[in-house]
């Protein structure tokens, strides 16, 4: 086995990006969901993880960026390691956290220029309102958040044993 310097074998690993997102839910158990104005589809709130910040800490950043709220990222949820897709020549990792529970929207401060609409939705309308490969993170986050157990899915789903 030949050694390889530290520099040279870092630079040949493979590099991902990385994503947070936060489960925010009203009393009743519908999930907030915005709706960028960049995108045809609703996502949750959050956003990618910038140079040395931790998921954690861009979760918090993004929910205060584009919704006005300050909150912290509770437990984690979901972590979904997604494959390079579409436009996107990376994997991509995505934390789900636990955001909370609100009682309504007041207090909402959108960013006209990134998100034109926010609104809480019951569970059916969630999933056809997110991409195909986000939905099972919808599951697995209520799921994890009632079990006090992190899910761990690998493109969307659960990976066998």
């Amino acid at each position: 086995m030949t050694w390889t310097d530290p520099a040279t074998w870092y630079a040949n690993l493979p590099a991902f990006h990385a994503a947070a997102g936060a489960l925010i839910t009203n009393p009743v158990g519908r999930v907030l969901l915005v709706k960028p104005t960049y995108r045809d589809h609703w996502a949750f709130p959050g956003g990618y993880v910038e140079k040395d910040e931790y998921p954690h800490e861009a979760c918090t950043r993004e929910v205060r960026e584009e919704l006005g709220l300050a909150v912290d990222a509770g437990d984690l949820l979901v972590v979904d390691w997604a494959p390079a897709a579409g436009q996107r020549p990376r994997a991509l990792i995505h934390f789900t956290f636990d955001c909370g529970t609100l009682d309504g929207l007041e207090g909402i401060d959108l960013p006209g220029q990134e998100l034109e609409n926010v609104a809480f939705f019951p569970l059916r309308e969630v999933e056809q309102r997110l991409p195909v490969n986000v939905v099972p993170r919808v599951d697995a986050a209520i799921r994890a958040r009632t079990q006090h157990v992190p899910v761990y899915l690998a493109g969307g789903t659960v990976p066998r044993r």
